[in-house]
C-alpha cells in the first residue's frame, strides 16, 4: 500500500472559530476519496492546507511525501486544485485559460492534449468562447482541464459538482473514476450524501471532525439500528408525532418520507401504524428500508 496523502492532528482556527479540531487521514495512491459533510464542516479548510494555500495551525500533512508547509513548492508541482469557487480568467477564453496554465507549469497544450482529451472534447466546440459565458457544467470540465493540464499524480477537488445540474455531474463523476483509473489519486469533498457511493472510502465530517472513515459498503453494513421509512397525507404533523412516539430514537424527513429508527422491543410496524391512526393520520405507508450513507451520518451525528 502506497500513501499518497495523509495528514495528522490538523487544527485550524478562524480568530475564536475552531475549522478543524484534530483530523487525522489518509488517501491512498489512486484511491478516491470523498470528505462529505455540509457546510462548515471544515472541508474547504483541509482541502486548502493540502493544497499549501494556507498554513494549519496544528499537525502535519504530507503529499507524495512532501511536506505542505516546508516543501510547499514541491507538493505544487504534483497537485491540481479545483477550488469550489470558480477561479478561472473568466475574460479569457477556454483556450486562452487553458494555454496559460500549462505555460504556468513549463508546458502547452499541444504537449499534454492527451492528458485532457476525454475532458476537453466536451468543451472544446466552445473553445473561443469567453470561460465567464460558460454553464456551471463547462466550467467545471474547464476548471478540471486547467488542473491536470501538468498530469499531478494528486487532484484535490473542493465540491466539484455544486451548483451544477444533475447530468454534468453525472458526467463529471464518471471521468473522476477514468483519472482514478490512470493512477492519479482524488480527494474530492462534497455535501452530497449520494454522491459518496461514487468514492472508495468516505470520511464523514461534522464541525470540524471526522466522525467515520470507511468504505460506503462497510459503512452502511455497521448501521446497527432497525430503520423505517414513513409517510402520510399530513407530513408536517407526521414528523411531529412520530419525534413524540415511544420506542422512536431518531426521525428526519428524507424527501417524500420520514426516517425513523426504532426500538423493535417497544414498535412494531403494525403497534405504529394504531398509533398513527389514532392520532388522525390516513394515508399511512410504514415499511423497512436499508440504511443509506446519510442515514449513517445523521445518526453517528447524534452520537458523537
Amino acid at each position: 500500500m502506497m500513501i499518497a496523502v495523509s495528514f495528522e492532528n490538523l487544527g485550524k482556527s478562524y480568530g475564536n472559530v475552531a475549522a478543524l479540531r484534530g483530523v487525522s487521514g489518509e488517501a491512498e495512491r489512486s484511491e478516491l476519496f470523498g470528505i462529505i459533510g455540509p457546510d462548515g464542516a471544515g472541508k474547504t479548510t483541509l482541502l486548502r492546507i493540502l493544497a499549501t494555500l494556507i498554513v494549519p495551525g496544528s499537525g502535519r500533512a504530507t503529499v507524495d511525501g512532501a511536506d505542505v508547509v516546508r516543501d510547499c513548492r514541491t507538493v505544487r508541482d504534483c497537485i491540481g486544485y479545483v477550488p469550489g469557487r470558480f477561479s478561472l480568467y473568466p475574460d479569457l477564453t477556454v483556450e486562452e485559460n487553458l494555454t496559460f496554465f500549462a505555460s504556468v507549469f513549463g508546458t502547452t497544450l499541444r504537449d499534454n492534449y492527451h492528458l485532457i482529451a476525454d475532458i476537453y472534447r466536451h468543451i472544446e466546440p466552445f473553445r473561443h468562447r469567453r470561460a465567464g459565458k460558460l454553464s456551471g457544467g463547462m466550467k467545471q470540465k474547464l476548471a478540471l482541464s486547467c488542473a491536470l493540464i501538468h498530469r499531478p499524480s494528486v487532484l484535490l477537488l473542493d465540491e466539484p459538482t455544486t451548483g451544477v445540474d444533475p447530468v454534468s455531474r453525472r458526467e463529471f463523476w464518471e471521468i473522476l473514476g477514468r483519472l482514478k483509473s490512470e493512477g492519479i489519486t482524488i480527494l474530492v469533498s462534497t455535501p452530497y450524501m449520494d454522491e459518496a457511493t461514487r468514492c472508495d472510502r468516505i470520511a464523514l465530517m461534522r464541525e470540524g471532525r471526522f466522525l467515520m472513515v470507511d468504505t460506503p459498503q462497510r459503512m452502511v453494513s455497521r448501521f446497527g439500528r432497525t430503520l423505517w421509512a414513513v409517510s402520510g397525507e399530513r407530513m408536517s404533523k407526521l414528523l411531529a408525532d412520530l419525534r413524540q412516539c415511544p420506542g422512536v430514537h431518531t426521525c428526519y424527513a428524507f424527501g417524500s418520507t420520514h426516517h425513523i429508527t426504532v426500538d423493535a422491543g417497544l414498535l412494531t410496524l403494525d403497534s405504529l401504524h394504531r398509533r398513527l391512526t389514532g392520532l388522525g393520520h390516513t394515508g399511512l405507508d410504514i415499511r423497512p428500508i436499508e440504511a443509506t450513507v446519510e442515514d449513517c451520518f445523521l445518526e453517528w451525528r447524534i452520537e458523537n
